[in-house]
């Protein structure tokens, strides 16, 4: 029969009575308690019944014992809980720097996008990098190239173009509203080309460049290599072709150059636009392809989005984060918005330290394309065999 606490009469409920001495077949833990009430409260060994409180039981266990005593004993369990409690104190102490440094070590965003790169433009320092220098088709960022070879040509403005593809023979079966023939102003060709991304507006200021469609191309390559974009290659004005490939490295540098033009910073940021055709009469409304410049939270000084299968969805980007001015660049994302939300991802992972997660059809997505670009032998393997044969 083992020594049994029970509750003193009128006392506070945390506090035990304990029998004054034990029954005479007391044995293991409950004669080591008895041992502990003892050295306790020595000089109350006589009274009939003894209040012992957690706190009392507490100092007991922790107290330092004299090696003569009974709970010195081999096996003792008194002992046992002492070294299990020293145990466990040392081990929780002992990892408190390794719990403060996994706590430190800050979290990074992962994206949707294949290829991504987030650039400081006045320190060039770089904020977020996902396989930079991977060449990849572009689709429509194409289009800041050929804004910039029209605008560097020094055309007039305001001459009014026939829309025409005669040359495109990407543009061949794509369906747009504006049509064949009809006439607008080259300034409303280059509104039309980088707010809306409109293909057929693209293909005719190629065409009506001098020297034709042929020479567009030729100065939009020229324009390239004199930028140092190594990795970059364009066949079309439009985007079309997954022939017109770069990286987020070059485009980061495509960026840089596009905003020392003022019509590109405006016509790529413009919300939306009612345009006149002539010949015949009629008006279209179009409205910017990057979502993101109709919100609040956002400082876009320049924007462009561009998709097609091969290309996945993407999208580059002057803008403001955390008060600092970068270029953003993110190349092959999944679903209409995942470019954008990636952008959204990275705005609060740089401004706030908040990661936040990506959709898993969205990761599905990215694996698949990063096998298939494994089995070709080399990341954008039929890509990178073009900038070789050029």
């Amino acid at each position: 029969m083992g020594l049994t606490p029970k509750r003193c009469r009128g006392a506070a409920r945390s506090r035990l009575c304990w029998p004054s001495r034990p029954h005479q077949d007391v044995s293991g833990p409950a004669a080591a308690l008895v041992d502990i009430r003892r050295t306790v409260h020595r000089e109350q060994a006589s009274r009939p019944s003894i209040p012992y409180t957690a706190s009392q039981f507490r100092s007991a266990l922790f107290r330092r014992i004299p090696r003569r005593s009974a709970l010195f004993q081999r096996g003792n369990p008194i002992v046992k809980l002492r070294r299990t409690v020293a145990s466990l104190l040392f081990a929780c102490l002992a990892s408190l720097p390794v719990i403060h440094a996994q706590a430190a070590k800050p979290m990074v965003q992962e994206l949707a996008s294949g290829s991504a790169l987030l650039v400081d433009l006045n320190t060039n320092e770089v904020l977020y990098s996902s396989n930079p220098d991977m060449v990849v088709p572009i689709a429509s960022v194409t289009k800041l190239m050929t804004a910039m070879v029209v605008l560097d040509a020094k055309l007039p403005l305001d001459q009014a173009l026939p829309v025409t593809i005669r040359d495109a023979k990407e543009m061949q079966g794509v369906y747009s509203r504006v049509r064949i023939g009809s006439e607008i102003s080259r300034r409303e060709m280059l509104l039309l080309t980088l707010m809306s991304s409109e293909n057929r507006a693209a293909a005719s200021l190629a065409h009506h460049y001098p020297g034709g469609y042929a020479a567009f191309i030729q100065a939009m390559n020229a324009k390239a290599r004199a930028l140092g974009m190594s990795r970059t290659h364009y066949v079309e004005p439009t985007g079309l072709s997954e022939r017109n490939v770069s990286s987020a490295n070059d485009l980061v540098k495509l960026i840089r150059a596009s905003r020392q033009y003022p019509l590109i910073q405006q016509f790529s940021t413009t919300d939306e636009k009612t345009v006149a055709f002539r010949k015949p009469n009629y008006t279209l409304g179009f409205r910017n392809t990057n979502a993101l410049v109709r919100k609040n939270n956002w400082d876009i000084q320049l924007s462009k989005t561009g998709f097609t299968n091969a290309a996945g969805h993407c999208l580059v980007m002057s803008t403001t984060m955390k008060q600092r001015p970068v270029a953003f660049v993110v190349l092959d994302a999944f679903g209409k918005y995942t470019h954008m939300a990636d952008a959204n991802r990275l705005k609060k992972w740089l401004e706030t330290g908040t990661v936040t997660p990506v959709p898993a059809a969205a990761l599905a997505y990215k694996q698949q394309k990063q096998a298939q670009r494994q089995l070709a032998g080399q990341p954008a393997d039929a890509a990178q065999a073009l900038l070789d044969a050029r």
